[in-house]
């Protein structure tokens, strides 16, 4: 069998790195002065093992929720003695001065900073102690790198760790006494996002061996710079740049170019690409072998007409190109970026993988996140027109897209989009277990940035894609937190409320309830409530209404702390005003009465249902025909557990304890014991509690009806478990009890009978809970 998509096992490597990093204090480290961490004096690590650990690290602060940052981190590879770090990737705003200056008497060859928007000109001066060493340097988005603190001039900046960090609004001093002079071995260099402020040909003017060069986003002021590498520079890209007949012209003069990316986001100032431009690059740049001109308004006169285009089946070949300069080609190109033009439709494109409107055929390995900005919509489109040939590397494409660009609003609205249609059921055979963790790390990213509507409502609809809660246990508190944080009351959006309501119900109605108690812990009980009362205040009885309180019920479930919540956050009070509000809505009955259920079964709370509304509406519940017996059933369940309890704690003098255990009995005789339920019983232990006693027979009478209709109707689901909980015996002891009445009896027999006949490999236990 083939194996899936990422379904490749992690490296012993990579598994000892994680247990370390988790363990710091336990294997390579000590707790110093004022709690700070130092590395063991006996240890030696190896640049290998350093920059996994360091690398792991970031990842591990993005990804894991559970993984809590280390204050002194960085300054475990503070002495090149003990530690050797040579290629380090940091991103996003964990990453502060402090950090940078602890490594800085290493010898790195690479290093790519992303979006570390906390770094200052303080970080610049850090940069210059790796000059004799840097071969790589990524500073893409880190924007304020070249501000610094205000009225501090760069060379009188303190190395002290102890310095408070600012944050950086208060970085408005532009730095300009910083350019790359010494960097003489500097090779690739990406300046992605830099202010307009910051002029680049002064910056770049003394790196005389670059080979790569990134310069997305920048505003050029002249361009004729450009040409001091033309005899060097293989790789060129100005991904959202203005292109102009200057930058163009220069640009063809860099005739050892491999890779060119002139592509950009279809919004910006259009540049009209003419056939002339793009002849000119084909004819100049004779090394090319990868050219993105995606999002560029193209001229009609690039396409050959239809009627003249050759014919049979689509060819690379440059002779046969539908697009007039791509006939001048030596070679068809490795890849051809036509995403957004009118180009993308012809017939013979001569490159070996195209990105075009309608497909998306290219690896991952093929780009830097950059590349894909404003692509999305392609990947979004595959599913839909039955393209299931690349869906797995489509989604480690977008996923990767993802989360180098965090911060980037258009793309993190086409990716959530993508990676809806690209996990949903068709093709999650495809996808591995750790394929698709990745992509609940990415959403939950997402979801934590972005408060913006549409990119919440992708989210929201990705995780329902998964398996819950299965595939969501790995990261169970934090989607709770997140999807919690979505139902604040402040938030209007219907749809987005519905899909996270519905979320959270699920999430609470299969686990264990240590999973229960944490996330009452988190405000579920009065984020329900707040929004239950919210309808009753629309008079408004839809999904929201009724999931809320199906959530309630699943959450509550053998949960004493969050039964006592829901009693804390008036939540009686809310039921009785939606029972009042909505007499005939019989989901909304059922869910409220298997919530008060999960109460009563709570001895302590009980007596707060103890009064004369509540009885009084739990008996006139009794003759209720709503979704069959449920609602009768639950509040039979409600009175039967608070009937266990004896006459004496029955101060009332209306409605008397009698009537109601008359109404009781009527009840539970007039329904039907084959009904088929519309509940689950992950346990049977407050049903069993109630049989063995004399105090209220018709407690024991609706336990023994309700244990004689489960095993009669599901007995491969119900009998292994009233086995495996002691049911048998305690069913004997009902029959044997003279306290017990002939009915119960009746049906204790039976339900003893339907248990021994029913084969114990039948088994299937299910959770308890609605969904």
């Amino acid at each position: 069998m083939a194996a899936k998509a990422g379904d490749d096992p992690e490296s012993l490597m990579t598994l000892a790195t994680v247990f370390c990093l988790r363990n710091l204090r336990k294997t390579m480290c000590y707790q110093g002065l004022r709690n700070k961490l130092c590395l063991r004096s006996d240890i030696f690590l190896p640049s290998e093992i350093c920059d996994k650990l360091v690398n792991t690290y970031m990842e591990l602060i993005h990804t894991d929720s559970n993984f809590e940052p280390e204050e002194s981190f960085f300054q475990l590879f503070s002495d090149p003695r003990s530690t050797r770090l040579t290629r380090v990737q940091l991103r996003e705003d964990f990453v502060r001065d402090r950090d940078l200056e602890a490594i800085r008497k290493q010898d790195l060859i690479e290093l790519h900073l992303t979006y570390c928007n906390s770094l200052s000109s303080r970080s610049l001066k850090t940069l210059s102690c790796f000059r004799d060493t840097l071969v790589s340097l990524c500073l893409f988005g880190c924007s304020h790198i070249f501000y610094r603190k205000s009225g501090a001039p760069l060379a009188c900046i303190e190395d002290t760790e102890d310095e408070e960090e600012e944050s950086p609004a208060s970085r408005q001093a532009l730095e300009t006494d910083f350019n790359f002079q010494g960097f003489n071995r500097l090779r690739l260099l990406n300046l992605g996002g830099l202010p307009d402020e910051v002029d680049a040909e002064t910056l770049l003017r003394p790196l005389r061996s670059l080979t790569s060069l990134d310069l997305s986003n920048v505003q050029l002021l002249g361009t004729a710079f450009l040409t001091q590498w033309k005899e060097r520079l293989a790789s060129l890209v100005l991904y959202n740049v203005d292109l102009s007949e200057e930058l163009v012209s220069t640009v063809v003069e860099l005739v050892n170019l491999r890779h060119l990316d002139i592509s950009r986001e279809s919004r910006r100032p259009k540049f009209k690409m003419t056939r002339k431009t793009l002849t000119a690059i084909v004819q100049r740049l004779l090394n090319l072998v990868s050219l993105d001109i995606s999002g560029h308004m193209m001229l009609d006169n690039c396409t050959v007409p239809h009627f003249e285009e050759a014919m049979g089946r689509p060819s690379i070949e440059p002779c046969k190109s539908s697009i007039y300069p791509f006939q001048e080609l030596k070679r068809p190109l490795q890849f051809l970026g036509l995403y957004d033009t009118t180009l993308c439709n012809v017939t013979h494109i001569p490159a070996y993988k195209v990105w075009q409107t309608s497909q998306l055929l290219i690896p991952a390995a093929g780009f830097t996140g950059r590349t894909l900005a404003g692509r999305f919509p392609a990947a979004a489109a595959l599913p839909r027109r039955g393209v299931t040939s690349s869906s797995s590397s489509s989604l480690q494409l977008v996923i990767a897209a993802l989360k180098c660009h965090k911060y980037d609003k258009s793309i993190q609205v086409t990716g959530s989009a993508a990676l809806f249609y690209l996990t949903n059921t068709e093709y999650r055979s495809d996808q591995s277990v750790r394929l698709r963790r990745e992509v609940i790390q990415v959403v939950l990213n997402g979801m934590e940035q972005y408060q913006e509507v549409t990119v919440q409502r992708n989210c929201c609809l990705t995780l329902c894609n998964f398996s819950i809660p299965e595939e969501l246990e790995f990261q169970y508190s934090r989607v709770n937190q997140l999807l919690l944080k979505i139902l604040e009351p402040a938030r209007q959006d219907e749809s987005i409320q519905r899909i996270a309501v519905h979320l959270c119900n699920a999430l609470v109605c299969q686990v264990d309830n240590h999973h229960k108690e944490a996330v009452g812990k988190m405000g579920f009980v009065k984020t329900m409530l707040n929004l239950i009362q919210k309808k009753l205040q629309d008079r408004m009885c839809d999904q929201v209404m009724e999931f809320s309180w199906s959530a309630l019920w699943n959450i509550t479930d053998e949960t004493p702390d969050n039964c006592q919540m829901f009693l804390n956050c008036r939540g009686m009070n809310l039921f009785l005003e939606c029972l009042q509000e909505f007499p005939d809505k019989q989901e909304l009955h059922r869910n409220m009465l298997g919530l008060l259920g999960n109460v009563a079964e709570v001895k302590a709370l009980r007596p707060q249902l103890l009064t004369p509304q509540f009885i009084s509406v739990f008996s006139n519940l009794l003759d209720s025909k709503a979704d069959g017996i449920e609602v009768s059933y639950n509040a039979c369940g409600v009175l039967s557990h608070i009937m266990f309890d004896g006459p004496e704690v029955w101060s009332m003098e209306e409605p008397r304890r009698d009537s109601v255990m008359d109404k009781m009995w009527d009840a539970i005789q007039s329904w039907d014991v084959s009904s088929r339920r519309n509940i689950n019983y992950r346990s049977f232990e407050p049903i069993l509690r109630l049989l063995p006693q004399s105090i209220s027979p018709v407690s024991q009478h609706w336990a023994t009806w309700a244990l004689y209709n489960l095993v009669s109707v599901y007995p491969s689901k119900y009998c292994p478990l009233l086995i495996k909980e002691g049911g048998m015996s305690l069913l004997e002891n009902v029959l044997e009890l003279d306290s017990s009445q002939p009915e119960t009896k009746d049906m204790a027999s039976p339900s003893h009978k339907n248990v021994r006949r029913t084969p114990l490999d039948q088994s299937r236990l299910e959770p308890q809970g609605l969904f």
